[in-house]
């Protein structure tokens, strides 16, 4: 399951953006995700359409590594543990909110 294609959108300024500022936001970014255990994955992916795991593929993809090291780089610890300390099953109306949120994803 992908969270979603890379596609700009017409009049597009984000790749304009300096990297140095991009990359600041995204630490940013990577920082509160690690803060707030509070907000599950599947609760960003019923909201948002993505969560930490698409966060860490999309940093795995971009880096030519594979998805546990980018994951783990997000999580702030390898995936396995973060489950273990911060993981809760899905309830069926959290599913149905993923399947719904991500539908709205682009895709190629």
């Amino acid at each position: 399951m992908s969270c979603s294609d890379d596609q700009a959108a017409p009049n597009d300024t984000l790749d304009a953006l300096d990297d140095a500022v991009a990359a600041a936001a995204f630490r940013r970014l990577v920082r509160l995700l690690q803060h707030r255990h509070d907000a599950a994955n599947i609760d960003l992916m019923g909201l948002a359409g993505f969560c930490r795991n698409c966060l860490g593929d999309w940093i795995a993809d971009a880096g030519r590594m594979d998805k546990e090291a980018g994951r783990a780089i997000v999580h702030g610890m390898p995936t396995a543990e973060w489950k273990a300390l911060y993981h809760t099953a899905a309830t069926p109306e959290q599913l149905a909110r993923m399947e719904a949120s991500m539908a709205k994803n682009p895709h190629s």
